[in-house]
């Protein structure tokens, strides 16, 4: 079940494009820091150096959300076969042997990628496949680093069975700064890497869970790219 991949000039393939899930955001704050910046003008003869400190932050603010909100064209070009790749930016924060009690109900092998508020916050898919559950849970807005995150966060769930059969959970958490997880995949849609599975806005993580027997190709603490970095490799 592989997917002809297109081919990309370079120049595209690292273009950014802001993702349209903060089109409103950034309307709306762009408004907002607009009718500050021209207040502040329009006071400096009063505020003098205060009215240049009000114009500084309100365009760093913005800035930041410009940042945030950035979505780049990425095209993974490895082999696709039992390949598990990273559905986000960030770094890993866990890989260890859990009890999976969700969906699974037996144990799984999870590598964990923390997103920081610098980090893009697109989510990938992680695997070609069929997507066989989602779900989504409410629940806390604990710091996403935090163990406990996993299972009292906030969170949506994407289960994939791949063209092999074996099963495959990418779940999406909120963070203390999140408030809202998109999921794009629905129930018995097929799947493929380069296609986008979502988006988290703020600080958080997404935690992938593979069968024990998997082969894991990173390591604690190192940096992710999402839909390029390779994390694991299915038996």
């Amino acid at each position: 079940m592989s997917k002809e991949k297109p081919l990309i000039h370079n120049k595209r393939r690292n273009k950014i494009r802001l993702h349209h899930e903060g089109t409103h955001t950034l309307l709306y704050t762009g408004l907002l820091a607009a009718l500050i910046i021209c207040l502040a003008w329009l006071s400096k003869d009063t505020l003098m150096w205060g009215s240049y400190i009000i114009i500084a932050i309100a365009l760093f603010v913005y800035g930041v959300l410009l940042n945030f909100f950035r979505c780049p064209i990425r095209m993974f070009t490895g082999p696709t076969n039992k390949s598990i790749v990273a559905p986000a930016d960030g770094h890993i924060v866990v890989i260890e042997e859990v009890d999976e009690e969700e969906y699974f109900h037996d144990k799984r092998l999870m590598v964990s990628i923390f997103m920081s508020l610098t980090n893009v916050h697109a989510n990938w898919i992680p695997c070609e496949g069929t997507v066989v559950k989602v779900g989504h849970q409410n629940g806390n807005f604990l710091k996403a680093y935090l163990p406990k995150a996993s299972t009292e966060n906030e969170r949506s769930m994407v289960v994939i069975r791949t063209p092999h059969g074996v099963e495959v959970m990418a779940r999406q958490i909120a963070g203390a700064m999140a408030r809202r997880i998109v999921t794009y995949p629905k129930e018995g849609e097929e799947c493929y890497i380069d296609d986008h599975m979502g988006f988290i806005k703020f600080g958080s993580r997404v935690d992938v869970y593979l069968p024990l027997d998997s082969k894991v190709l990173v390591k604690m603490g190192q940096r992710t790219v999402g839909n390029e970095t390779l994390i694991a490799q299915l038996s």
